[in-house]
């Protein structure tokens, strides 16, 4: 599982050092893609794959739909870790994540996200000011 929030760099070559709990999870390889309010995602490859499948079934008729799996499939890149524990972030995908030197890579269960931390610290101040309303809509879930 992965949890938490990490403080990491992302040098000129685009690597990143993967948090060194996280690594045996990724040791079969994993893929790197687009996410969601700017940020990166990392899916260990069994997990990408389930993903994947259920993009594959989405309506090819339903604009939305298109978009999205474009958004995930067509931005993905599969990596692996080097003897340090790093992946090498393609530029398509610093560019979208607009990282550049400090980054943060949070924990999310079963993926990683990558943001640059600046946007980040921004997203996170929005959410807890937001954080009575966010419970509110959740516990309608039952979460």
């Amino acid at each position: 599982m992965f949890i938490g929030e990490y403080l990491h760099t992302i040098d000129h070559k685009g690597r990143v050092a993967i948090p060194a709990k996280f690594r045996p999870r990724l040791a079969g390889g994993c893929v790197v893609t687009r996410g969601l309010d700017s940020s990166l995602v990392i899916y260990p490859k069994e997990e990408w794959e389930i993903l994947a499948k259920k993009l594959a079934k989405l309506p090819l008729s339903k604009p939305d739909a298109r978009a999205f799996a474009r958004l995930m499939l067509a931005g993905a890149m599969d990596v692996e870790l080097d003897k340090q524990g790093r992946i090498i972030i393609p530029n398509y995908l610093k560019e979208y994540g607009n990282l550049t030197n400090s980054i943060i890579i949070a924990g999310l269960y079963d993926r990683m996200e990558i943001w640059d931390q600046d946007a980040w610290e921004d997203y996170r101040a929005q959410a807890s000011e937001k954080s009575s309303q966010i419970s509110e809509d959740l516990g309608e879930l039952n979460i």
